[in-house]
C-alpha cells in the first residue's frame, strides 16, 4: 500500500514555513503522493487545492498529486475544466482529480452554492466536465487545451453510500474519507467497491493529531492494507508525530 499525505496545517512549524517546504519535505521523506482537500468558511484556512497542488507539483517532481476532493457543484464546469487543464500543464500525468458532491453546508454558503440540490448538480456538472476534459468543447465554448493535456486526468469519486458502487462503475477509482467513518465502516465499503468491479481505492484523511498512539495508528494502516486499499493518505497536525515517524509505519 502506498502512503500519501494531505497538504494542510504545518505539522512542524520549526521546519515548515511554507507550503513548498512542506511538500518538499514530505516527498523527501518518501511519501508517494501529495493531496489537497477543499474547505472554505469553516473557521480555519485551507489553501485553494489548485494553488496548493501547483506548488507541490513544482517542488516535488516525482510524486503523484491529487485533489481529495474538489466539490464539483461549487464550480461552473468550464471554469473547473480550465483549472484542471492549467494544473495538468504543470504536473503532467501525475494528477488525479478527486471529485465529490460536497458534504458541508458552510462551503456552499461561502460560494453562494445550492447545498440542498448538490447531488443533482454534481451529476449534471460532472457529465459536462467529462465532455470538456475529453475534447475541450462544450456548446459554444472551446477551451482549446494544449495537446499534452487533452483528455484530462483520471477522475476518482469521493463518496459513500450508493456512490461507492457508482465509483466502481463510472469512475477511474474511489476515494474513501476516513474522517467520519470507523475502520469497520471503511473496510466494509471497500468490499462493496470491489464486488462492484472497482479498481484503485484510496482511503484518505486519516488524521494524525497530537498525542496519537503510533501503535494504534500503525494497526489501522495495517488493517487498511490487509483489506486491499491501494493507497492511504494521512493528515498530520501541528504538535503530532513527525513525517519521519509516520512514514515508517508503512513499508
Amino acid at each position: 500500500m502506498k502512503l500519501g499525505a494531505l497538504l494542510g496545517p504545518f505539522a512542524d512549524a520549526a521546519v515548515e514555513t511554507s507550503l513548498a517546504e512542506m511538500a518538499r519535505r514530505y516527498a523527501g521523506e518518501g511519501f508517494q503522493s501529495l493531496w489537497s482537500a477543499q474547505a472554505i468558511g469553516r473557521g480555519f484556512m485551507m489553501t485553494d487545492p489548485f494553488v496548493a497542488l501547483s506548488v507541490a507539483a513544482t517542488v516535488a517532481e516525482l510524486v503523484e498529486i491529487g485533489t481529495a476532493v474538489v466539490q464539483v457543484p461549487l464550480y461552473r464546469p468550464v471554469e473547473l475544466a480550465h483549472r484542471v487543464f492549467s494544473l495538468q500543464q504543470i504536473c503532467g500525468n501525475r494528477l488525479i482529480l478527486g471529485v465529490g458532491a460536497g458534504s458541508t453546508e458552510r462551503d456552499f454558503a461561502a460560494f453562494g452554492g445550492d447545498y440542498p440540490n448538490r447531488f443533482a448538480q454534481f451529476r449534471s456538472r460532472v457529465d459536462e466536465l467529462r465532455t470538456l476534459l475529453a475534447g475541450g468543447r462544450l456548446a459554444d465554448v472551446d477551451l482549446s487545451p494544449w495537446p499534452a493535456v487533452a483528455g484530462g486526468p483520471p477522475l476518482f469519486l469521493g463518496s459513500w453510500g450508493r456512490g461507492v458502487a457508482r465509483a466502481a462503475k463510472e469512475f477511474d477509482g474511489w476515494i474513501a474519507s476516513a474522517n467520519y467513518r470507523t475502520p469497520d465502516e471503511v473496510v466494509t465499503a471497500l468490499q462493496r467497491y470491489r464486488a462492484a468491479g472497482g479498481t484503485r481505492a484510496i482511503v484518505s484523511t486519516i488524521q494524525v493529531p497530537p498525542g496519537v498512539d503510533l501503535g494504534a495508528l500503525k494497526a489501522k494502516l495495517d488493517r487498511f492494507e490487509a483489506a486491499g486499499f491501494d493507497d492511504a493518505v494521512v493528515m498530520l497536525f501541528p504538535g503530532g508525530p513527525s513525517p519521519t515517524q509516520v512514514r515508517k509505519l508503512v513499508g
